[in-house]
């Protein structure tokens, strides 16, 4: 018995068919189909896990912000940090300034001002100062001022507030009535830089040397490391005590400056290069440096093209984390007298008037440097904790 030949398919039935297939597509069921992921690189990972942590965030914006006052600091700055008496009188520890918006007579005025004081004497012989509603100073934005050199290279006068006639005085003054603003502006160059130069030259070597000892190995890792053991085991702050007092009186402030980050960056590489050994051991091993070996590639193209790279993640992580102890260890020294030294300006050497206990309690704003300490280490401190979050794979989601 012969079978029936198979029955061809019609083709209007077939587009039928293929269109009910595509309706059944829409809806709710092309709802329920999800694109698959598109792949980020490990920098987009980074920043979408730091961007969860508000405190990290706050933080980076917190020194995004102090940074750039140091930057432009000379045009923030109303005065010079080392002039004395920029009202033209000496005002020692004159108290800050309060801007107004309102005269005595309740008269309002478009844009603040500050009222000039006259000095008193009160019966305990203390030096006040008190408003003087015939002494009105009104406050201007983008005013002629003291000769700077903008960015350090364009000569200018031109600063982003100040008063035609008269003084301001924000944060009040020092003991040889300096402005107390400016200085801080103007403390916050150094004492901000500092940390920044000495990590980047003490971790640029501690992870040069910890790369070289970890990848030969043997009797050069044998000294490298014996050597950063004795350096880990001298106490640094007495080191550098000793560095520093050792420097002229007479030298110039600017040494000083590049003396204190070279003494920074030198008792601080020996912790980072053992660190950076460790991880190099490991690496070392790996096939893409084996494949290296086999192209005739050069060692030391191999530690830094190859072998570092992989030790970036700790070594932002833990730089983030020490700039605190480099901006303390400046401010401890300054503060001690064998730091930043005057006329300069740094946080450190702006806190030693902190050290009489009657000028503390009676001229609380000597004090503001210290908060800017305070804050800037919280920061980084808060900037840190989101790098390491964000850059460990195992906490991502």
């Amino acid at each position: 018995m012969e079978t029936p030949p198979p029955e061809t398919p019609n083709p209007k039935e077939a587009k039928q068919e293929k269109r009910a297939e595509r309706q059944l597509l829409t809806g709710r069921a092309a709802r329920e189909i999800k694109a698959p992921p598109a792949s980020l690189s490990p920098a987009a990972l980074t920043w979408r896990e730091l961007k969860k942590n508000k405190l990290a965030v706050a933080g980076a914006v917190t020194l995004v912000l102090l940074y750039t006052t140091a930057l432009f600091g000379q045009f923030i700055a109303p005065y010079n940090p080392t002039t004395q008496s920029p009202g033209g009188h000496q005002e020692t520890f004159h108290p800050p300034m309060k801007l107004r918006w309102r005269t005595a007579d309740g008269a309002w005025h478009w844009r603040p001002f500050v009222y000039g004081t006259v000095s008193r004497w009160s019966e305990d012989r203390q030096l006040t100062y008190l408003p003087d509603p015939n002494k009105l100073y009104q406050i201007q934005f983008f005013v002629q001022g003291p000769e700077y050199k903008f960015l350090g290279v364009i000569p200018s006068r031109l600063h982003l507030f100040g008063v035609d006639k008269g003084y301001v005085y924000l944060l009040g003054t020092d003991e040889q009535s300096r402005g107390y603003f400016s200085r801080l502006i103007y403390g916050a160059q150094i004492s901000l830089t500092v940390g920044l130069i000495a990590i980047f030259i003490s971790f640029s070597l501690g992870m040069l040397v910890g790369g070289i000892s970890g990848y030969f190995g043997g009797r050069t890792d044998n000294i490298i490391m014996r050597f950063c053991e004795i350096l880990m085991s001298v106490p640094d702050f007495y080191l550098l005590l000793a560095l520093a007092a050792a420097m002229p009186v007479d030298i110039n402030p600017a040494l000083v400056y590049l003396l204190i980050i070279s003494i920074l960056s030198l008792v601080g590489w020996a912790g980072m290069a053992r660190v950076v050994r460790g991880m190099v051991l490991s690496v070392r091993e790996r096939e893409y440096v084996e494949a290296a070996h086999a192209l005739g590639v050069g060692d030391f193209t191999i530690i830094v093209r190859h072998i570092l790279p992989s030790t970036f993640t700790y070594a932002i992580v833990a730089a983030t984390m020490s700039v605190p102890g480099y901006i303390l260890g400046e401010a401890g020294l300054s503060f001690l007298g064998v730091g930043i030294r005057e006329p300069m300006a740094s946080w450190g050497n702006m806190l030693s008037a902190a050290q009489d206990l009657n000028t503390f309690s009676t001229h609380p704003w000597v004090l503001a440097p210290a908060v800017m300490i305070f804050i800037t280490t919280l920061a980084y401190n808060f900037l840190g904790d989101g790098l390491r979050d964000a850059l460990d794979p195992k906490t991502r989601n």
